[in-house]
């Protein structure tokens, strides 16, 4: 996939749990965990601004482009 997800970085340097940010912007954690592993397919603009909004970031920081 040429599409990176570095939501565990970012997490990280929050010093945010998974579940932290799930009860935070109202999405399961097995969906954010789809997310954090790179297994999702898509993602919902609706729920990228709300992980943007509660993580103090831009969508650049959490997803990246590289090519395959």
């Amino acid at each position: 996939m040429a599409i990176l997800v570095k939501l565990d970085r970012v997490l990280l340097d929050r010093n945010m749990s998974l579940t932290e940010l799930s009860e935070r912007v109202g999405v399961t954690i097995a969906n954010l965990s789809i997310l954090k592993t790179g297994k999702a397919k898509a993602i919902r603009f609706s729920t990228l601004e709300a992980v943007c909004k509660e993580l103090d970031c831009q969508p650049g920081d959490i997803l990246f482009y590289e090519e395959e």
